[in-house]
């Protein structure tokens, strides 16, 4: 493979005309693509990110440099910004630019065009296209960096037709052209994120195939993963096990550190007691809760050394919470998961000697003291309203006026979103609260978004001047967002109302309460973003099968969908908490969102976000370059693992 090098000096004299005639040769390969020979610093820093994976970056230097360059730079530069945007997982950034794209003016520009297109071709899940247009590229003579584009197109192409074994092969062979180390890293951390990504099943058949010892790790170790999402005792004493077998595979320096969490295997609890209402107005979000732990469990069970019980108890047939963390005890419980309600939970905190560890199902009503192994788990809305102030943060702004219930939970929310976003350093110009049994709210929109003031003036000009005036009410310009407070109804009827009101155009950010799972449309929703739980979202690998089977055999609890996240998860902190007691506990990518243990022994959750668009929820990205494989957006994979489903539904 031929390397580019651009001599400083080129003098020109009969003794080195064989020398420019080798120069000549080079820079003519190099004209294949039209993108090797930056033409200024700006340039220089936008390669410069773009090897360091920091693709969005890049790509928003290259699209300044092209608005005062002339056709062919221009050109060059919004191609090369659509690469990036396209590296970066902005698929609406690099569609919106590609549109503008007209007949290129240079031939030598049509490489980066073709890699582009296939790369949009493995966004729509059209792998097959984006292979017949790499395939004939990968057979000529390429510049190294055309080559090693080629070659993860490729890849990721392989991913997409669930053939890892192939990918693996490309991404090993890539790494074999590239010398700088941090390139290195680069390259095996997008191949592991493509086994990530990857259905335990396709990564489980492609075993069965004629593969190489270092391939057969690979996907070994991938398949760990994407069973397990790198967390829990499966994930952390399966990777003990790799690596004592793989002791210098390139893997390892692909997997995170925070992944790795013990160089020895884990003690997990052998008996759990799950304490639950299931019976009465509380039986069925308590049955919800049971039918998700018992997801995580058999996902689990598979992987653990020896076996595990579980025991349910009833506390409506125990008597209390107390009666019934005691009786778990006395029968030999070695952790104990619930109750779910508050009041369940401040009865056995204030009864009860806690002598074995206990993750309650919700937060205590007062922030009182609790022993060392006293965890407490919720879905606490105080979480959401965080996330909802980083992202508003994120997205750029700082200026937000809130719409909150007549209630306590909207007095909660509001609170709770003013300390957070002017902690964070945002304002909250101003709020209203409206009433939960009208459904016209002109007044309070009005009125929030300074309407009324507009108004007045226009009735004052009207009495001194005693003509009909043309007049056109302008709201408030100060506020760049809106924080809405509300449930899918409410939200249905004060979305349109603010459209009719002058303010459609200004962002509006919400909760998860906004999404109701009732089965109406969410058509009149169109443009709030909101923060819910990864699994209604988009749910990770290795639970992105769970959501279908509860839908599918559960449909009476579809509104409970929250509580079947819960439930998984709460399983799998189970082992997380007994295996770290007194000494914290590491992030947990859960099914509710990504988990984290505070000094007060609470689970607090970042959650993930989506906008309505269509009348259908649409995940977002997060606010971080993503800089793995290119996936099929155009649909999520529908495969199941058939082991574990039939183990679950049979149970």
């Amino acid at each position: 493979m031929n390397k580019q090098k651009h001599p400083a000096r080129r003098s020109i004299t009969l003794i080195n005309i064989l020398s420019i005639l080798l120069i000549m040769f080079f820079l003519g390969a190099c004209q294949s693509s039209g993108i090797n020979r930056l033409s200024s610093s700006g340039e220089n820093r936008a390669l410069e990110l773009a090897n360091n994976a920091r693709h969005e970056d890049a790509a928003n230097i290259y699209i300044s440099l092209a608005e005062d360059a002339n056709r062919s730079k221009k050109e060059r530069l919004v191609l090369l910004a659509i690469e990036q945007w396209l590296d970066a997982g902005n698929l609406s950034k690099a569609e919106q630019a590609n549109i503008n794209i007209q007949p290129l003016s240079n031939s030598s520009l049509t490489f980066i065009s073709e890699t582009n297109s296939a790369a949009f071709n493995l966004y729509r899940g059209n792998a097959e296209k984006a292979l017949e247009i790499l395939n004939p590229m990968s057979e000529k003579t390429l510049p190294l960096r055309d080559r090693l584009r080629v070659e993860m197109l490729r890849a990721d192409a392989w991913i997409q037709k669930k053939n890892p074994a192939r990918a693996i092969e490309l991404m090993e062979l890539r790494e074999a052209w590239i010398s700088d180390p941090d390139q290195i890293k680069t390259n095996r951390n997008r191949l592991w994120k493509g086994l990530l990504y990857s259905d335990p099943k396709i990564l489980r058949n492609a075993l069965d195939g004629e593969i190489d010892e270092q391939t057969r790790a690979w996907l070994n170790l991938g398949l760990l993963a994407a069973s397990t999402g790198q967390q829990g005792i499966g994930w952390n004493n399966g990777l003990f096990r790799w690596r004592i077998a793989n002791p210098s595979h390139p893997a390892l320096t692909a997997i995170d550190e925070k992944k790795i969490f013990d160089d020895e295997l884990l003690i997990y609890p052998k008996k759990i007691a799950l304490i639950l209402s299931l019976s009465g107005h509380t039986g069925k979000p308590g049955e919800a809760i049971k039918n998700g732990f018992f997801g995580a469990y058999f996902a689990a069970a598979s992987v653990l050394d020896d076996q595990q019980s579980i025991q349910i108890y009833n506390i409506d047939f125990e008597g209390d919470a107390s009666k019934a963390y005691q009786k778990a005890v006395s029968n030999g419980a070695e952790f104990i998961v619930g109750p779910l309600l508050k009041k369940n939970v401040n009865e056995l905190i204030n009864n009860t000697l806690i002598s074995i560890p206990v993750l309650t199902l919700n937060y205590l009503l007062n922030d009182i003291p609790t022993p060392p192994n006293f965890y407490q788990f919720a879905l606490a809305p105080e979480d959401e309203v965080l996330s909802t102030a980083k992202r508003v943060l994120g997205d750029g702004y700082n200026r937000a006026v809130a719409l909150v219930p007549d209630n306590d939970w909207g007095r909660r929310v509001l609170q709770s979103f003013t300390i957070e976003f002017e902690d964070l350093g945002g304002s909250i110009l101003d709020y209203q609260i409206y009433p939960l049994e009208k459904q016209d709210f002109s007044n309070e929109i009005e009125d929030l978004m300074g309407l009324s003031n507009s108004l007045n003036r226009y009735q004052r000009l009207r009495e001194n001047i005693g003509n009909n005036l043309q007049f056109n009410p302008r709201r408030r310009q100060d506020a760049e967002i809106i924080f809405l407070a509300a449930a899918a109804g409410p939200g249905r009827l004060l979305k349109s109302q603010l459209k009719f009101h002058y303010s459609g155009d200004i962002p509006v950010y919400s909760t998860s309460s906004i999404y109701s799972l009732d089965g109406r449309s969410n058509a009149d929703l169109n443009g709030i973003m909101f923060a819910d739980i990864p699994w209604l979202i988009d749910p990770q690998p290795w639970v992105r099968y769970l959501p279908e089977i509860y839908s599918k055999n559960w449909p009476e609890e579809k509104r409970l969908s929250r509580l079947h996240a819960m439930g998984y998860d709460a399983y799998n902190l189970v082992t997380a908490l007994f295996a770290n007691q007194n000494n914290g506990m590491n992030e947990l990518n859960g099914a509710t969102g990504s988990l984290f243990l505070d000094q007060q022994g609470r689970i607090h959750r970042r959650l993930a976000w989506a906008q309505f668009q269509g009348g259908q929820t649409i995940a977002l990205p997060n606010q971080e370059d993503i800089g793995g494989p290119i996936q099929d957006n155009s649909s999520f994979s529908k495969d199941i693992n058939s082991t574990i489903k039939e183990t679950f539904l049979n149970d």
